[in-house]
């Protein structure tokens, strides 16, 4: 089956995005389409075009485009006129997922949280994990790290690393100290002896921190992956220096990784763990704050949000529990394919010298460029092939394919990136092949 897009007609006047929409807007800056639908790992555009999907929504839609089974879980649910929205009152469809969730995911990994319904999106999940924090220790500073992403409403945004959303803010972003990530000065500098050095010093500047707040992969920082010996010497040193230790799983989590967490099997346990973007399984926006039980300090109605209870994710994620958390199948596969994706990669790194990065089915290459990035990423469109970049100069292509994709249609996106990266940095020995 080819990714190759069709000829385009009749395409649509963009005109109108132009004129209404802000210029804020960035993904269909480099993809100018309209899409008109979407199934499995593809996405059509409105011109009979088809595209191969490696971006998944930045990794909102792991279960890849309107999956049949979440489909028609969510068909049934509307057409039984089950309730949309209910603020924080009990209905069945939430019920359904908390025991989901409770027996298919926390009692099988030995987890004991109580989950906290936040609002629609990442970010409002790590605003709830600060807070309680804040909240549960009496200290203000948090501690955060180089090339991190959280979030962009204030807190969030103060423990984001990138200088380009902070300049959004328009106000000082404060109370957090953004120490150096795994590997951010090369091999053998351990940032977590610094770290801990710093905060058993009282002459250090560096105040007791809240919380310690980490991605085990930084998405949006470039892919970067921290080892499990690093991430189990931060969670020690979060208890060490009784702050709480807060793992970022909203990109990583629902399975991109390897398993649901991010941090499974790898010798310790966050005290806090937000998720959103996959949570819901079909690109609904729902976000979840899990904590442990005796952190539960909050008052009634301390923290709230208006779409705290969107029953249509609730329903979609417990059939995406059911689906395929039930066994360890899913995992396995994803596994499989996440092999065959660092393989493919590692390919086209020794032929052109360029890293790899990431982990599972979250990986990618640097580069060295944001300029070539884009042409790679430009040139893989033109093919047929969605992908987009991260990094702090966006130099990592970043390949976030469906978790469900076939071992074929991976290859056959892999085919167009290769083809596209060799274009960019060997452009003398294609036109001689040629």
């Amino acid at each position: 089956m080819t990714s190759q897009p069709r000829p385009t007609r009749n395409a649509p006047n963009l005109a109108i995005y132009e004129r209404m929409e802000s210029e804020v807007r960035s993904y269909s800056r480099s993809m100018p389409r309209q899409f008109g639908r979407a199934e499995g790992v593809w996405m059509y555009d409105d011109a009979g075009g088809r595209y191969l999907d490696f971006l998944s929504g930045c990794s909102t839609l792991n279960y890849g485009h309107n999956h049949p089974v979440l489909k028609q879980a969510l068909i049934d649910y509307i057409s039984g006129d089950g309730i949309t929205h209910s603020l924080d009152l009990h209905t069945e469809a939430k019920a359904e997922l908390l025991e989901a969730f409770e027996n298919l995911i926390l009692k099988p990994r030995g987890l004991d949280y109580r989950m906290m319904f936040t609002g629609p999106t990442g970010t409002n999940a790590v605003e709830a994990a600060l807070k309680l924090a804040r909240k549960v220790t009496g200290r203000q500073q948090v501690i955060a790290f180089t090339n991190g992403f959280h979030g962009m409403t204030l807190g969030a945004l103060a423990c984001t690393g990138n200088a380009g959303k902070r300049g959004g803010a328009g106000v000082p972003l404060t109370h957090v100290s953004h120490e150096p990530f795994d590997g951010y000065f090369g091999d053998g500098i351990d940032t977590a002896k610094m770290l801990d050095r710093r905060l058993a010093d009282p002459s250090s500047g560096l105040d007791a921190p809240a919380a310690i707040l980490v991605e085990t992969v930084q998405g949006e920082g470039g892919l970067n992956a921290a080892s499990p010996e690093w991430l189990r010497s931060i969670a020690a040193i979060a208890k060490r220096h009784g702050a709480l230790l807060i793992v970022d799983d909203i990109q990583a989590g629902c399975g991109r990784t390897g398993g649901f967490f991010s941090f499974e099997g790898m010798g310790f346990t966050p005290d806090i763990v937000t998720m959103a973007k996959s949570l819901s399984g079909m690109g609904l926006p729902f976000a979840l704050t899990l904590f442990r039980p005796e952190l539960d300090l909050w008052m009634p109605g301390e923290h709230n949000g208006t779409f705290r209870g969107n029953n249509h994710a609730f329903v979609t994620a417990t059939a995406a529990l059911r689906h395929f958390w039930t066994e360890d199948l899913f995992a396995l596969d994803v596994a499989r394919r996440g092999e065959q994706l660092a393989r493919r990669l590692t390919t086209m790194a020794e032929e052109h010298n360029l890293a790899v990065l990431g982990r599972g089915m979250m990986r990618g290459l640097d580069v060295g460029s944001g300029e070539v990035a884009a042409q790679i990423t430009q040139a893989a469109f033109k093919k047929g092939l969605i992908i987009e970049t991260s990094g702090p100069n966006d130099e990592v292509i970043k390949v976030l394919a469906p978790l469900v994709i076939t071992e074929e249609l991976l290859d056959s996106g892999l085919d167009i990136l290769e083809t596209s990266v060799r274009e960019a940095l060997s452009p003398t020995l294609v036109a001689a092949a040629q």
